[in-house]
């Protein structure tokens, strides 16, 4: 059943999103233990019947876990339909900026256009008292303003897909996991006699099948041939797309040297894949846009990932007037690609904190 906000009667309602995981199950059961008035929103993202991979989230089957959840621990759940505006605003972009050379982060953007703004309204147009997800990062409160860290779960840390939150919405979101370990969350889990205590994370794009992004892309863009160069515009081999690559892959290039080579650059206009020696595909400047800040940075040195999994890069930042910025990093890193995030921390005595981010690109 698809629900509406003039299906919830509950007064001022604290939401939890509730994709059918272990993590955001936990998130409202300790929202529960809180006596509040909890209810749990699951989101339907894109028709179940064509994504039916348990390594993926919010399927038909994560749907039906969280009313399971939801049931256990007698809190009302309802389930919104959210396939339009999903498709619209993380499917999509997803394809299209394949078509442009860029490896998109489809996380990021369903974090930031709907699970951080349409859930959001939706839950301040029920009267909501906060919406509580289960995010591994931390939030506290200094000197009167909200501030994020990295998670207790160092391995778990979300706050690279969460650079983009909106810094006034800080008084609304919560996120109950950030003090936990994943191990700890399992254990409360199995102690409420949760049927999904030690289900699988998920690992897949949620909306790809069989977790090939290359087949899913393949199959909605029209392929058009290009050259395979080297830096100094040589032609080693003919390509079938570039929605194909991804800056730093070796794999799949069909070029034999006794070097490998990887991808440089992608060269949406000329459609041309360049490659370079390992040597040859380190950066170090970042050029960054759309860029979301939770705090000043003004003549201030900072720490940036990359990649989600990445480590911290030393770096320094010019912030420049058209909300975009040049990130200088003090050595050079190899594979950065255009469509990723650059997302900024520093390290006080409280943690590594979160300060903003923005997406790459390009790079010198």
């Amino acid at each position: 059943m698809n629900n509406t906000a003039n299906d919830i009667k509950l007064v001022d309602p604290v939401v939890v999103a509730m994709s059918g995981g272990v993590d955001s199950s936990v998130a409202a059961a300790l929202m529960n233990n809180n006596n509040d008035n909890v209810i749990g929103i699951t989101l339907r993202l894109y028709d179940e019947k064509k994504v039916s991979n348990s390594k993926t989230c919010c399927s038909g089957a994560d749907i039906m876990d969280a009313k399971k959840i939801a049931n256990n621990i007698t809190i009302p759940h309802y389930v919104l339909d959210y396939v339009n505006t999903f498709k619209e605003n993380v499917i999509d972009p997803f394809i299209k900026e394949y078509e442009e050379g860029k490896t998109p982060i489809p996380c990021i953007s369903c974090n930031d256009k709907v699970k951080f703004l349409d859930l959001l309204k939706f839950a301040k147009s029920i009267n909501a008292k906060k919406l509580v997800t289960g995010h591994y990062i931390k939030k506290i409160k200094v000197d009167g303003e909200w501030r994020l860290y990295i998670a207790e779960d160092s391995d778990r840390d979300q706050s690279y897909f969460l650079f983009s939150l909106n810094k006034k919405d800080l008084d609304f979101i919560d996120f109950p996991l950030g003090d936990y370990k994943k191990n700890e969350i399992r254990d409360i889990a199995y102690n409420l006699n949760f049927h999904l205590y030690d289900k699988k994370d998920s690992q897949d794009i949620c909306f790809v099948p069989d977790g090939n992004y290359k087949n899913f892309v393949k199959n909605k863009v029209k392929s058009t041939k290009g050259e395979i160069v080297d830096v100094n515009g040589k032609f080693l081999n003919q390509h079938d797309g570039i929605h194909n690559f991804t800056v730093g892959q070796r794999r799949g290039l069909g070029i034999s040297q006794e070097e490998p080579l990887y991808v440089k650059k992608i060269e949406p206009q000329s459609n041309r894949v360049v490659v370079a020696f390992k040597g040859e595909i380190k950066c170090t400047s970042i050029n960054v846009d759309r860029v979301n800040l939770f705090t000043d940075l003004s003549n201030r040195n900072i720490f940036v990932k990359v990649r989600s999994t990445g480590s911290l890069l030393k770096a320094s930042i010019d912030l420049l007037l058209d909300n975009s910025a040049v990130i200088h990093l003090e050595r050079p890193e190899s594979a950065i690609a255009p469509g990723q995030a650059c997302v900024f921390y520093d390290i006080d005595e409280l943690g590594t904190r979160l300060l903003g981010g923005g997406w790459i690109i390009s790079t010198n």
